[in-house]
């Protein structure tokens, strides 16, 4: 990206610009008069929303994050697509699909009415996307940085033929410590356990976190709420297209076996991911598209 020529077609005068960002990777500055946000166009991915009126960021990014070409950024809202998890054939490709290490060309950008500003970004197939998936496509997130941030991810199948989608927004959030913290409304719902040996189980309450959380919740399309007792506030998260939810953290040995990820910092984060995951995949009709989105608000506990 000409980040001087992006400035030019897309910069917003006082609310938005573009810059080269850690490791080079262009970085999309906002500041208007509801929040401030950092968007990186490599991966079309989220790394910073923080409201005027509060002191911490909504959002999580690993110290040990890498920033550079063909490697995922390790925190923020990482876009998995088309597939989450592990490669569902099995052929050595990324885990969580390959959207989330690939630059995406910026579209448009606006201030809108309200004081929010919103951005478009996309990505569509070429050569080296059809060596891992040989399917014609075209995706678009667009990000709305306002009072509340709001994330849209929309799938374009241009293929005669049609395609299965699973994916997500693998949002990592800035938790106080997660000891404290409970993830609300998913009591009662079934869940696939992803630890140790996989299992499907039925949530008893809030979730809480005293050892490694890999779960896949099923059938529930409900807002969830993140306590977070120390940092005295409270993450709703509003869904659209989904119908099942992930919830993670890596707990104490899996986060000193990641090389992008400190040894302590799983304290401080939690992933709840908006997905359509397991059974809840998408299947889209030819010239059909299909969206995934969240809204993300914080309010003082």
């Amino acid at each position: 990206m000409d980040i001087a020529q992006a400035n030019e077609e897309f910069g917003i005068e006082g609310i938005l610009q573009i810059c080269a960002g850690t490791g080079g990777l262009p970085l999309i500055m906002i500041d208007n008069e509801h929040a401030r946000a950092e968007i990186c166009a490599y991966a079309g991915q989220v790394l910073s929303y923080q409201p005027d009126d509060y002191s911490q960021d909504l959002l999580f990014v690993s110290e040990h994050a890498t920033y550079e070409r063909g490697k995922a950024i390790k925190g923020g809202i990482p876009v998995c697509w088309p597939w989450f998890g592990p490669d569902p054939e099995g052929r050595g490709r990324p885990d969580h699909g390959f959207v989330r290490a690939r630059q995406w060309q910026l579209l448009a950008t606006e201030s809108m009415v309200d004081g929010a500003t919103r951005v478009r970004l996309g990505t569509k197939d070429d050569g080296a996307s059809r060596a891992l998936w040989p399917h014609p496509f075209s995706l678009e997130i667009e990000v709305t940085v306002g009072a509340t941030l709001d994330v849209a991810l929309i799938s374009h199948n241009i293929a005669d033929t049609p395609v299965t989608l699973t994916q997500a927004l693998h949002a990592y959030f800035r938790i106080g410590d997660v000891r404290q913290a409970q993830i609300l409304g998913l009591a009662g719902h079934d869940y696939i356990d992803k630890v140790g040996k996989t299992a499907e189980r039925t949530q008893s309450g809030p979730v809480n976190f005293d050892g490694p959380v890999n779960r896949i919740y099923l059938d529930t399309a409900d807002d969830l709420i993140i306590d977070d007792p120390s940092l005295s506030r409270r993450i709703r998260i509003e869904r659209e297209g989904s119908r099942s939810a992930v919830i993670w953290n890596p707990w104490v040995e899996q986060s000193r076996n990641m090389g992008d990820f400190g040894d302590q910092e799983y304290l401080r984060m939690v992933c709840v991911e908006t997905t359509n995951a397991a059974k809840d995949a998408v299947k889209v009709a030819p010239g059909d598209s299909c969206r995934l989105a969240s809204r993300y608000a914080i309010r003082r506990d």
